[in-house]
């Protein structure tokens, strides 16, 4: 969980875990390309690189 919190005193929040990472599943690609140019660590890019080829290409 997330520092200093209890379960009483915790606010559910759909975009983020239990422990207060956040959910890349609903995000979609505009806002995960935000996310991952704010991105420093290597690990959260991967996560949001691999969140992002899931996602599929729709050409008009």
């Amino acid at each position: 969980m997330a520092v200093g919190q209890n379960q009483r005193t915790r606010k559910n929040d759909s975009m983020l875990t239990k422990t207060g990472k956040a959910r890349l599943g609903p995000l979609n690609s505009a806002q995960l390309t935000k996310l991952l140019e704010a991105s420093t660590k290597p690990k959260e890019k991967s996560k949001i690189l691999r969140a992002l080829s899931k996602h599929k290409v729709v050409v008009a």
